[in-house]
């Protein structure tokens, strides 16, 4: 638990700090590495079970969904200026309109799978788990998690467009950090109902709930800084914290069938990248969604 401690206490300021002052560049950068840390380890579930992918070309196309997912949130045009003494650059700017699409990265991504299934040396009882685990990756790991950095560029509400984005970024960190912190306390203290005996023998109703209502209190915090109805705030968090929780159950499944504790050592005291991610993974395009429906109005 320490460790654990300690760890947060590091990540956690440099987290808030890259939201709220770094440029959505560099966030948008921080995410895809964290993705594909993720995909590594999830390959490596994968590997357990004896599904061998594809890494290297998936690793690729999810960078470009990634990349993908940047141009699509720019506003019309973002001019860039610099300034070293006396020279200047300015109006290096990134179409909104960019032919380089989310659907066009899944294209090449399918294409590209199915060239390196027929091309391969690999046994052909593995071509079959080899694209299955490699689509899944992008699927399941890649694609939801790069909504982070359409949630990023959002605008809308009462508040400069932005801010917004960055705030809602924060919004949802805090509604999963809230949750899990919550989640445990209350579950190591009261929990006596077992959720998911099979996934999470440790994870627990009266954990749960605390977890659903640690979220609601970050929505009505943020509600009033963000100057949004709460209704609105609540529906989005309450929402955001069911698919976070079964991010984390949906992990755990993973783990479970490889028969691991951890998806990977990188977190200090919390395991892999994997397992510290696993409820943003659901909850950010949650986030992106519904605040497209209720909180742009």
């Amino acid at each position: 638990m320490l460790l654990r401690i300690v760890t947060a206490l590091v990540l956690i300021p440099v987290v808030v700090a890259l939201v709220w002052w770094g440029p959505p560049e560099a966030l948008a950068a921080v995410a895809a590495g964290i993705a594909l840390a993720a995909m590594w380890e999830f390959f490596s579930l994968g590997e357990r079970v004896g599904m061998a992918g594809f890494r290297k070309w998936t690793m690729v196309c999810a960078a470009g969904i990634f990349w993908a997912q940047f141009l699509a949130g720019m506003r019309p045009y973002r001019a860039f200026d610099f300034s070293i003494g006396e020279y200047g650059f300015q109006h290096v700017a990134f179409p909104r309109n960019s032919s380089v699409t989310v659907e066009l990265v899944l294209v090449v991504f399918l294409f590209g799978a199915v060239t390196i299934g027929l091309a391969t040396r690999r046994p052909l009882q593995d071509v079959l788990p080899a694209i299955s685990i490699s689509s899944a990756s992008l699927l399941f790991v890649a694609l939801p998690f790069s909504f982070l950095v359409r949630v990023n560029e959002m605008s809308g509400g009462s508040t400069e467009g932005g801010l917004v984005g960055r705030q809602l970024i924060l919004f949802t960190l805090c509604l999963i950090w809230a949750g899990d912190m919550l989640a445990y306390f209350v579950g190591k203290a009261l929990g006596r109902v077992p959720m998911a005996p099979v996934l999470s023998p440790k994870k627990t109703w009266e954990g749960a709930i605390a977890n659903f209502a640690a979220s609601l209190l970050v929505a009505v915090f943020f509600a009033r800084w963000m100057q949004v109805e709460t209704l609105t705030m609540l529906i989005i968090a309450g929402v955001a914290n069911i698919a976070g929780q079964a991010g984390d159950l949906i992990e755990s499944a993973y783990k479970r069938g490889a028969v691991v504790k951890d998806s990977g050592t990188l977190v200090p005291g919390h395991g892999g990248v994997l397992d510290r991610v696993d409820s943003l993974i659901l909850a950010a395009p949650v986030v992106w969604i519904l605040w497209g429906i209720f909180g742009a109005r």
